[in-house]
């Protein structure tokens, strides 16, 4: 199916790009930096003193402070501009989520001595520097000098290396799958120290829909097949949504989950591994095998995504072993289900891919017609070419739908000649998801 990431718009991404750099030069000035040590300052009490350098990662900025009597050295944590959607909202919830973690777990998590909305400097978090020897991914990656270049599980690491760290992992991820909630949302902290899952469920999917358009402009599609693909997949993939049909799949036996039970929901905890926007999510996220194994996702894979299901599936096995072996140490009882026989189930009957295209937008029409589209709406014809994969389910259309598409291809036509930003009113927005969506 050729690259299986879709495209993003690049004249969003050039503009963020210019918009973060002026706001990184901004950040990095020695006042700003100064500020920064003196919001620590305040909140301590004590005299503080920014130490460079200063650290750029992930959707924050860190500032490395000295405070008077305190024996090591603080962190203030700052959203990055143009790149966090909603930076108060992911900072209160990340707080929130992190102190959650510590009273509930045993997962060392850095002390988090004070966050919130208002400083000189916006939302902000105060944590405890904690010295380490390094990343994980970088004792996994395969050696590359190229920093640039996104890391990729060395095919070459000894399996007894391997299973070490993906145990950990896994006792992590074990701890994390025991916190349950009643509903799908981010965890906020009470007046009274006590947390509810009150705020909106943001993830990075949503971070980066928002920063590079939601009606995405240029570059969603290359040709009227293309878009007419694009078009039919996301379609089929609502309208099973909308008939509960997606809730329920790829469980063998689902007597104990949110679905199977008519009057309560439950949520777990959905972590992302790379960046920081964490949420109460759908349970069966976490009932999935990680997609992180290889470190790379499988859409960006070389050389393709097929292959990154081959490495991946002997990948799976030392991971599977390390989560029982961890399961077996903390003890069955102490578990709410046994998660390798969930995510090695998971695995084996695509519900992995499922979850995977729910929560990745561009990787999503790839993820649909090469896993999907044959276990909910039965085989195709073997001969059938890419670009006319939506002729085959075309007819599980309505009329309206299929009218729409036309017009909806159309209009994307002239998106990819026009190729250029728009700033959306909230209401022609919403008319214009309404002339696809019919509801």
């Amino acid at each position: 199916m050729g690259d299986a990431r879709a495209q993003l718009d690049n004249l969003a991404w050039d503009k963020n790009d210019g918009a973060s750099e002026i706001s990184q030069k901004r950040l990095r000035r020695r006042d700003t930096c100064e500020l920064a040590a003196s919001i620590a300052g305040q909140k301590f009490g004590r005299k503080a003193t920014f130490t460079p350098p200063l650290i750029i990662g992930g959707y924050n900025i860190l500032y490395k402070v000295q405070v008077e009597g305190i024996v090591s050295d603080v962190y203030v944590r700052l959203p990055c501009p143009d790149w966090v959607q909603f930076p108060i909202e992911k900072t209160l919830q990340e707080g929130a989520t992190a102190r959650y973690v510590k009273q509930h777990t045993q997962i060392p998590v850095p002390e988090l001595f004070y966050y919130g909305e208002k400083s000189d400097l916006g939302p902000f978090m105060i944590l405890q520097h904690v010295e380490n020897r390094g990343l994980m991914v970088h004792r996994m990656k395969m050696p590359n000098p190229d920093p640039d270049v996104s890391s990729v599980l060395d095919p070459n690491i000894s399996e007894t290396v391997l299973s070490n760290f993906y145990g950990k992992a896994a006792r992590c991820l074990l701890q994390i799958s025991r916190l349950s909630f009643d509903r799908i949302r981010s965890l906020s902290k009470n007046d009274d120290s006590t947390f509810s899952v009150t705020g909106r469920p943001l993830s990075k999917n949503i971070n980066d829909m928002l920063q590079l358009l939601i009606f995405q402009h240029s570059d969603l599609v290359t040709t009227k097949d293309d878009c007419r693909n694009k078009y039919v997949a996301r379609q089929l993939f609502r309208r099973l949504a909308k008939d509960h049909r997606l809730s329920s799949f790829g469980f063998a036996d689902d007597s104990w989950s949110a679905q199977s039970q008519s009057k309560s929901r439950s949520s777990r905890l959905s972590p992302a591994p790379s960046n920081e926007l964490t949420y109460a999510g759908p349970t069966q996220f976490i009932l999935d095998c990680p997609w992180w194994l290889l470190l790379e996702v499988p859409e960006s894979w070389k050389p393709g995504i097929d292959d990154w299901t081959k490495v991946y599936g002997m990948r799976l096995q030392t991971w599977l072993s390390a989560m029982e072996r961890v399961e077996k140490d903390m003890g069955s009882e102490t578990l709410p289900f046994c998660l390798s026989t969930h995510m090695r189930e998971s695995w084996e009957t695509g519900r992995f891919w499922l979850n995977y295209a729910a929560k990745n937008s561009w990787a999503f029409d790839t993820v649909f017609w090469k896993y999907l589209d044959e276990k909910f709406f039965g085989t195709r014809d073997d001969d059938i070419a890419t670009d006319n994969l939506w002729g085959t389910r075309v007819n599980l259309l309505s009329e309206k739908e299929r009218a729409a598409m036309e017009l909806f291809m159309e209009w994307k036509m002239q998106d990819k000649k026009e190729r250029i930003l728009v700033d959306w009113d909230a209401e022609e927005a919403k008319q214009r998801l309404s002339e696809v969506l019919f509801d």
